[in-house]
């Protein structure tokens, strides 16, 4: 099934930055993707939005937002691994987005790309504001973003679907600050080391600890708990391979319907897929297409169907799985419905592989988000 390009050269908005600790990584997708807009013959206008909250229109976003990380990286030197996720809290009239002769400028756009990764740009909040403001954008809607933006959610979901994934418990962060060490103590007798701990709301592997024993295991509720007030535990697949499938169009649709791309596998250069081994560590490797056999190629491509069209999603996912490297037995991971979009993210270079260069993936995304559009507005109440 295909998903036909536009034909016509839209303004398209272009929002990034934002206030999740993944303000970096959007920065770096946005870029890529201004470029190959530029380069598919559409119009771009850059909105930024800083760690405050504020939106930046007319004064070369993309520039202030970049120095404003090299002032805050140079000024407080983090250590390796870490990403910068110091956030001042937002403006006092935080409603005040920005200056009348600025948010003018908005009602020329035909089309937005929010390239926002994480909280408040990938959970269901900006996607509800340009629900309100009735402006297409690309992506999925409020629903499937905020579901799949929550890992625990998203993981009931899932289960209901029958889709198999790795033995998990939700561990609440005022819990753990109550009972500490002997909850913890609990968990691991129940599901033994080693395991991994995740904040439930964020991406790129932020905040992510793999642990080995009671000592570490607290040190990456420590640092989960750091992001979040809600934290995945997962026992870990032994000897995982990662295994990852791009999914693009709407779920439930006939001539939109989602497609799969070929999956990928990635050979972390750490001891697992952190954030460094993502952005930072360039040992890692990328194998297009994974070497699968056919069989199990076309399982991990329908999981990954099944998985988006369970979250009802909308433009674009990246849907990740573990696989046993003994038993062969494929777990969904995770679905990102704003994955990394940089020249070097698997989500493009996977739609590469599969026939579809980056200039052309955004220009379908951009034509998905107008039929969206156009169909919500057939909806009574948008009438």
């Amino acid at each position: 099934m295909t998903v036909e390009q536009t034909e016509k050269s839209y303004r398209v908005g272009v929002l990034f930055g934002g206030r999740s600790g993944e303000h970096e990584v959007s920065l770096a997708s946005a870029q890529n993707v201004m470029e190959a807009l530029t380069q598919a013959g559409h119009q771009v206008l850059p909105l930024g939005i800083t760690r405050e909250g504020r939106w930046l229109i007319n004064q070369d976003p993309m520039g202030q937002l970049k120095s404003s990380v090299a002032q805050l990286t140079n000024a407080n030197p983090l250590p390796t691994g870490e990403v910068v996720t110091k956030v001042k809290s937002a403006p006092e009239r935080g409603w005040e987005l920005m200056p009348a002769h600025e948010s003018a400028a908005l009602s020329t756009i035909d089309v937005l790309f929010p390239v926002l990764h994480g909280p408040y740009g990938e959970d269901g909040t900006i996607q509800g504001l340009l629900e309100m403001l009735d402006m297409p954008y690309v992506g999925c809607g409020v629903l499937a973003s905020a579901v799949a933006m929550d890992k625990a959610i998203a993981k009931k979901l899932f289960a209901a679907e029958g889709l198999p994934q790795a033995p998990h418990q939700v561990l609440m962060r005022d819990h753990w600050q109550r009972d500490g060490s002997e909850l913890i103590g609990h968990i691991a007798d129940k599901m033994g080391y080693p395991l991994f701990v995740k904040p439930a709301n964020l991406g790129s592997s932020v905040g992510v600890s793999k642990a080995q024993n009671q000592q570490e295991f607290e040190e990456a509720v420590e640092l989960a708990a750091r992001y979040d007030r809600k934290l995945i535990i997962e026992e870990a697949i032994p000897n995982a391979r990662e295994i990852e499938v791009s999914v693009l169009g709407i779920s439930h649709a006939d001539s939109h319907g989602p497609m799969a791309s070929l999956p990928g596998e990635i050979i972390p250069g750490q001891e697992f897929y952190d954030y460094a081994a993502k952005y930072e560590d360039e040992s890692s490797q990328l194998l297009i297409p994974a070497p699968l056999s056919e069989p199990q190629t076309s399982q991990v491509r329908q999981m990954a169907l099944q998985a988006f069209e369970a979250i009802d999603g909308s433009g674009l996912a990246r849907v990740d799985f573990l696989m046993n490297r003994e038993t062969e037995v494929i777990y969904l991971n995770e679905l990102n419905t704003m994955p990394g979009f940089t020249q070097i993210s698997m989500y493009p270079k996977l739609w590469e592989a599969s026939g579809i260069t980056y200039p052309e993936l955004v220009d379908r995304l951009i034509h998905l988000a107008l039929t969206r559009h156009h169909d919500r507005k057939q909806n009574e109440s948008n009438r």
